[in-house]
This record gives structure tokens, C-alpha cells and sequence, in this order.
């Protein structure tokens, strides 16, 4: 028998859970939470035990029994800046995420969720590849205004994921290559692994616009927007965040309906969806510079690497920096499993959080 470890991945109004042995998955789903319901909780955190709950019925309802488990694996959330691959949850992260978090955040209850569930059966919780992963080279971090540094902010476990899927079919290892990978979804953001070490990032908001963010904008005329009054200051965080990008200028954030209308004819939708894979390509190419071109593969991966159109594009642009693998696909329930499934096959030794 193969281990057995379950993944949990907490948002807004949802808890997506995978069960895998070994590479294989057994089971995923989506456990839905009416509004009505996350409504109730004053804070985040208080939805601990509802959703433990029902994780831990759905897992029953299923076939399934904690005590069957090898492992359990959270999504790690908003601590302070932590080194990628496994972290071991303790009490000391449990009472961080709990009190101290530096965002409320639905993505804290990962690693609560997954210490309950692993203390009930004495086995081990991990989280891997937190959102707040930053290995940040020194000279990365200058942004230019002191008072604003760059942080590490990216969708560092589907990304190093697939680095680390891109370098075995190489047949070498993460620490042994140079990526630039294009993370695509809701949100884009672009990352550079240099031999393992994730040293740069291009977040979602200083890079290529997306289906709902406007990413870089020029910062004079967002700041005479901001003073301009005729937008407060939640109208204009919905400009750069949910209704910019693909939204803003198309009235949709489905890359499938853009398409569509370019089918038909749109030629405007034609030129905004080309603008979206221009701006990727430019970031790629900025990334390479930190390696000093020396780049083994760009990966484009997320939900949007399923649109050839796009990838087509990108990869006319880059394709003379390295060769383009196109790995679809958000992949973040696999990322956790098999990112534990490495610390139990003693391939990757875990850390202990410590502050």
C-alpha cells in the first residue's frame, strides 16, 4: 500500500479537497459554502470548525477514514516570509495563522484544518509552498521607493510545481536549472527559479494585465485618478482588482468567451487578448535578464495555457530565449499532495516553523 495523504485548500466561499495515494488521485472535490453561512463568522479564522467538519464528513461520506491517512497537507497562508517546499505545522504556526496572521485570509485555515485532522490520527501536517514563499535575491527587493519595497507575493505552488515536473523530464534536478515561469489564471504572475531558488517575481499587479487585474499601470495617472474625485478608494482597488484586465475592457474574465468573440470578428477583443500575451512575453523576457539569458525552459502553465491562441503567441516572442513547455492546468491540489508525498518518500526533508 501506497501513503495516503489528504490535501486541503480553503477559499473564500469553498475548501477543495484531494485524497491521493502515491501519484494517484482517489478523490477531489469542491465543498461549497453558501454565503449565507461564511456570513455568520465574524473573523476568517472563526470557520475553523465548520470546515473541519465537513471536510471530515465528506471524507467519511466518501469511504474513507482519517485513521487510513499517511499525512495531511494545508495550503499554507499569510505568515511571514518563509522558504519554499514542506513546512511541519506546529503549534506555533497554528497560533500565527490563528492570531497574528499578516492578512485575513481564507488560505490560513489550510494549515489549521490539516493539524486538527493530523492530531486526531498522531500523524504528521504539513503546508507546502505558501503564499508567502520569498527567496528573494537582495537586488530584487529595490524597488526604487524606499518607502514601498518589492515583497514576494506569486502563485509560487502551481509554478514550482511544474519546475520541478519540467526539470525530471530533463532528467535533472530543480537545483540543476534556470526557469521563467508564467503562472495564467485570474491573476497573472510571472517567476524566475534559479537552480531551485525562487530569486525574482513579477506579481500580479506589476506585470501583464489579466482576465480581472489591470497589473502595471502608469503611476502618475493612477494617482491623479485616485485624487481625481470621482472614485473612492474601494471603487479604484476594483479597477486594479476585479473589474481591470480582460473585464475592463471586454466585460468578461473568461478567456473562452474572448475567444469566441474574436471567432466571430471582434477585432477589438482580438487586440486586447494579443496585448495580454504581448505583456507576458515582455515579462518572461524581463526575468531572463536575471539569469543573464541563461534560461533552460519558460513554462507557461495556469488555466489560460489551455488557449493555444495565447500560448501560440507567447511562445513567437520567447522561443529564442529557451525552449517553451506548456504545462495547463492550476494543478494546486496535485502540488500539495505530491509536495508531502516527497517529504514521506524522504525525498525533501521538511522544516520546522520557527519565528
Amino acid at each position: 500500500m501506497g501513503f495516503k495523504i489528504l490535501a486541503i485548500n480553503p477559499g473564500s466561499t469553498s475548501t477543495k479537497i484531494a485524497l491521493y495515494e502515491d501519484e494517484k488521485e482517489l478523490l477531489v472535490n469542491t465543498l461549497d459554502h453558501p454565503i449565507e453561512e461564511i456570513e455568520k463568522y465574524e473573523k476568517i479564522v472563526d470557520q475553523f470548525e465548520m470546515r473541519k467538519n465537513i471536510v471530515l464528513s465528506f471524507l467519511k461520506d466518501s469511504g474513507y477514514e482519517p485513521d487510513m491517512l499517511d499525512a495531511v497537507v494545508g495550503r499554507g497562508g499569510m505568515l511571514p516570509p518563509v522558504k519554499a517546499g514542506a513546512y511541519r505545522v506546529n503549534d506555533l504556526m497554528v497560533d500565527r495563522l490563528k492570531n497574528r496572521p499578516l492578512i485575513e485570509h481564507a488560505s490560513n485555515l489550510g494549515a489549521i484544518i490539516a493539524y486538527e485532522i493530523a492530531n486526531l490520527i498522531d500523524k504528521p501536517a504539513f503546508i507546502y509552498d505558501s503564499v508567502k514563499v520569498d527567496e528573494l535575491n537582495p537586488i530584487a527587493r529595490i524597488s526604487g521607493m524606499p518607502a514601498i519595497p518589492r515583497v514576494s507575493t506569486s502563485h509560487v505552488l502551481n509554478s514550482r510545481a511544474m519546475a520541478i515536473k519540467a526539470a525530471r523530464k530533463y532528467n535533472r534536478k530543480l537545483e540543476e536549472m534556470n526557469f521563467v515561469v508564467a503562472h495564467m489564471g485570474g491573476g497573472i504572475s510571472l517567476s524566475v527559479y534559479e537552480k531551485g531558488r525562487l530569486t525574482d517575481i513579477i506579481s500580479d499587479d506589476e506585470g501583464p494585465f489579466s482576465p480581472e487585474r489591470s497589473g502595471r499601470v502608469h503611476c502618475r495617472e493612477l494617482i491623479n485618478l485616485c485624487f481625481s474625485g470621482k472614485y473612492d478608494k474601494k471603487e479604484v482597488v476594483k479597477m486594479l482588482s476585479g473589474n481591470g484586465g480582460l473585464k475592463g475592457y471586454l466585460g468578461t474574465v473568461d478567456a473562452r468567451e474572448v475567444q469566441k468573440m474574436i471567432e466571430d470578428g471582434n477585432e477589438e477583443a482580438g487586440l486586447i487578448y494579443e496585448a495580454m500575451a504581448y505583456q507576458i512575453a515582455k515579462g518572461i523576457g524581463e526575468l531572463a535578464t536575471v539569469v543573464k539569458g541563461r534560461v533552460d525552459a519558460i513554462i507557461l502553465t495556469g488555466g489560460i495555457a489551455y488557449s493555444k491562441m495565447i500560448t501560440d503567441w507567447i511562445s513567437e516572442r520567447v522561443e529564442f530565449i529557451a525552449p517553451v513547455e506548456i504545462m495547463a492546468g492550476e494543478n494546486e491540489m496535485e502540488s500539495l499532495a505530491l509536495g508531502a508525498l516527497r517529504v514521506l518518500r524522504k525525498q525533501e526533508a521538511a522544516r520546522d516553523y520557527v519565528e
